[in-house]
């Protein structure tokens, strides 16, 4: 079954091709009218204006119509199409080429979507991602998983649809490692209480593998806890994150440091630790954290990477210090080195997107919610999950 946003989408799709060949009949009509001498006469018929003038306002209303339900519906238009489809709209000539970008785009997104839709009613009852422990996601540094504003966008609702069970760390956005692993604890604890399930598979973005395998060697979380699979986790640390630290004077510093505080402070976070969470991102803090945190030798420990292709291919921010992330780390995702991606048994690099783009750090949980050729981050995830159900856990 459809998803009820890309019903919407393919109605608004389908009203916008109505209008599109309607326009182009129209107007085709109207120029051979202006050119045969004969055809000319029927400007002259009572109430022939009249009637252009009903016809042009239905066409202004189908038009309306179609882009306001397409402008709110689809995910793949995207800021940037969006604008560009505002402001061309303006232009004569300009305005179709935007208007054929929109169809385009929406029946590419709805095709894509129904395909997916077909795939996960051929499976329903195979319940794939349905795996003996349920899955904790863990969100990385300086965000929360907030209900109308998904960390892991459309991921969470594609393994719910096979069979998953799904909670969140609902940790602070920022907080030192040691003090991320306390929250999580708690939070797995509670978990274990009240659902019985005695264990949790944690699936951990970013700084949030860092958070999991702490919690995991130094509290009482960790007999709980079945497997874990870290995604895009800097273990390693970001030599950049140290060379930043080093050249930002201290009051600068702190002054980024309070603002970020007092805001995240509203949001939500308890006590929050602007500084502690970046310095512990750096490589040295992580060095000395990986000398004291060791793995449980009771728990399924594997990893998964990605990188870019270039800054221009990233979602801002998330891509702003691709540059300056390769000049000290190397090939990365935009934020983190691809050296620091592998823990555990198992690591697997996501298999780029076609051309040139990559994936980046934002792209492996879906944050953007774009459907990026040669990378269906949805059906990774299933894939990801049914390799833990069929290892028994």
């Amino acid at each position: 079954m459809l998803p009820r946003y890309i019903k919407i989408c393919r109605i608004g799709t389908i009203i916008l091709e109505i209008f599109l060949a309607s326009c182009t009949l129209l107007t085709a009509a109207l120029i051979w009218l202006l050119m045969d001498p004969h055809g000319r006469s029927v400007f002259r018929i009572p109430g022939f204006y009249i009637m252009a003038i009903l016809v042009a306002l239905g066409e202004f209303l189908v038009f309306w119509a179609g882009i306001i339900l397409v402008y709110a519906s689809s995910l793949q238009l995207g800021i940037k199409k969006r604008v560009i489809g505002a402001l061309c709209g303006w232009i004569p000539l300009v305005n179709l080429f935007a208007l054929l970008m929109i169809i385009r785009t929406c029946r590419a997104e709805v095709a894509f979507e129904k395909q997916l839709a077909q795939r996960d009613d051929k499976r329903k009852g195979e319940m794939v991602c349905r795996t003996r422990y349920p899955l904790l996601l863990v969100h990385g540094v300086f965000f929360r998983d907030f209900e109308h504003l998904n960390y892991w966008g459309r991921i969470p609702e594609e393994l719910k649809k096979n069979g998953a069970e799904i909670y969140y760390g609902e940790h602070n956005s920022a907080s030192p490692v040691t003090g991320s692993a306390r929250e999580l604890e708690k939070k797995i604890l509670d978990i274990v209480r009240r659902s019985g399930c005695g264990k949790v598979n944690i699936i951990a973005h970013s700084k949030g593998g860092l958070d999991a395998r702490a919690a995991i060697a130094l509290t009482e979380a960790g007999k709980h806890v079945a497997s874990l699979t870290t995604i895009n986790t800097p273990h390693r640390g970001c030599e950049f994150a140290d060379y930043l630290l080093g050249e930002i004077p201290e009051a600068g510093q702190k002054a980024v440091a309070d603002t970020y505080n007092k805001a995240a402070a509203k949001l939500g976070d308890h006590d929050p630790d602007f500084l502690s969470a970046v310095k512990d991102l750096t490589a040295e803090k992580c060095r000395e954290r990986n000398e004291v945190i060791k793995d449980a030798p009771d728990v399924y420990y594997q990893s998964v990477g990605s990188v870019l292709r270039g800054a221009s291919s990233g979602q801002f921010p998330l891509n702003y210090t691709y540059h300056l992330v390769k000049y000290f780390d190397g090939e990365n995702d935009g934020l983190v080195g691809a050296g620091s991606f592998a823990w555990g048994e198992s690591f697997r690099m996501v298999p780029p997107a076609s051309g040139k783009r990559g994936i980046s750090h934002g792209d492996v949980i879906d944050l953007s919610r774009e459907n990026i050729p040669g990378f269906d981050v949805r059906e990774f995830y299933v894939q990801l999950v049914k390799d833990l159900k069929e290892r028994g856990f």
